[in-house]
């Protein structure tokens, strides 16, 4: 089965397609635009661009696909797309492509969540996960463990209560006056810095939960900030990058742990845009080989949205019966769109 898949749920333009049969999954090509470059003069994601820069992009990323994998498009016998949650506006842009298409050529088509994209990722790696794992789902205004017992299959184990990790690291770069995305640059920043030179708090660490919470590290990165005032050097800067890095990655590793121990499983799935910071794998992975357990990652080209990961997203659920595709040209999309919601569970 041959799924090409298109992601538009912020500011990516994603198109994949992926082949899958019985006993392998293979992509074949994908191509990606990010939108950083645009919206970085604005500090963050203005929707109505973001709309606008995947309709100019779709069309030849979906060309460029095709080429790179010696495809034509009646080799295709599922269209994917993202249907949620994300922005309204370029969720439609995705879905409209996709259904139109479909529609043109008489193929079936599915929406697909995009959360669970996230989560399959890494079978798409050179050294996949079996069921059933503990899932840590770092995506940006999301944080959540799950135990995957199978394509569908999800329960949900924890959450984050407030800001997420990708929201705490993207505010905190804003905090240090560093140029959006946020994110990856606090990261840069932290490996010149002392993570030790400032005493920041892991929220919810010992609650007994494996629920997050990341707002109380984003105030105190502030209150830190505030009194440092306009004498913050560039060192302390670079200290107070290297010691919010470090809060986060504590409690996410410390939370993962704890769900390998409740459930008793031996195997742990990162995915997510977090998922690619080198400390998180770093330190997650020799606590993980302390319990005898192994981590999974996607490959870093599937860490940030992705065609690949909503084209395999579909071919796994239509693969083992438990999604049916649509074969009319009749499409919706769901911004806001629960996880829990697309669990057979």
């Amino acid at each position: 089965m041959n799924v090409l898949g298109f992601e538009s749920s912020c500011d990516e333009t994603g198109v994949a397609l992926v082949s899958v049969d019985s006993t392998s999954l293979r992509l074949r090509a994908q191509a990606l635009h990010s939108q950083i470059d645009m919206h970085r003069a604005y500090g963050g994601v203005v929707p109505e661009l973001a709309s606008r820069d995947h309709i100019r992009r779709v069309l030849p990323l979906t060309e460029a696909v095709l080429a790179g994998a010696g495809a034509e498009l009646s080799d295709i016998d599922l269209l994917a797309y993202t249907r949620g949650p994300g922005l309204a506006g370029a969720l439609l842009v995705g879905a409209g492509f996709a259904c139109a298409l479909a529609t043109a050529l008489g193929k079936p088509m599915l929406g697909v969540h995009h959360l669970e994209g996230h989560l399959l990722s890494p079978f798409l790696s050179a050294n996949p996960p079996s069921f059933p794992f503990v899932a840590l789902l770092v995506s940006g205004g999301h944080t959540q463990l799950m135990r995957v017992d199978d394509v569908g299959d999800y329960r949900l184990l924890g959450e984050t209560i407030d800001d997420a990790a990708g929201e705490a690291f993207d505010k905190t770069a804003k905090l240090l006056g560093l140029p959006y995305p946020g994110g990856p640059e606090l990261a840069r920043l932290a490996e010149t810095g002392d993570a030790a030179a400032f005493e920041l708090p892991r929220p919810l660490l010992h609650s007994g939960t494996l629920d997050f919470s990341f707002a109380g590290l984003k105030t105190a990165v502030r209150t830190h900030v505030l009194k440092l005032g306009d004498g913050i050097s560039a060192q302390q800067r670079a200290d107070l990058a290297a010691a919010t890095q470090q809060a986060i990655v504590d409690v996410l590793v410390r939370k993962s742990i704890a769900a390998l121990k409740q459930t008793g499983l031996r195997s742990i799935v990162v995915a997510g845009g977090v998922g690619a910071n080198r400390l998180l794998r770093r330190q997650l992975d020799a606590a993980a080989a302390g319990r005898s357990a192994t981590v999974f990652y996607p490959e870093l080209s599937l860490c940030t949205d992705n065609g690949a990961m909503i084209a395999l997203a579909a071919a796994m659920r239509v693969q083992r019966g438990i999604a049916e595709p649509a074969t009319v040209g009749r499409f919706d999309v769901r911004p806001r769109w629960p996880l829990s919601e697309v669990s057979i569970t």
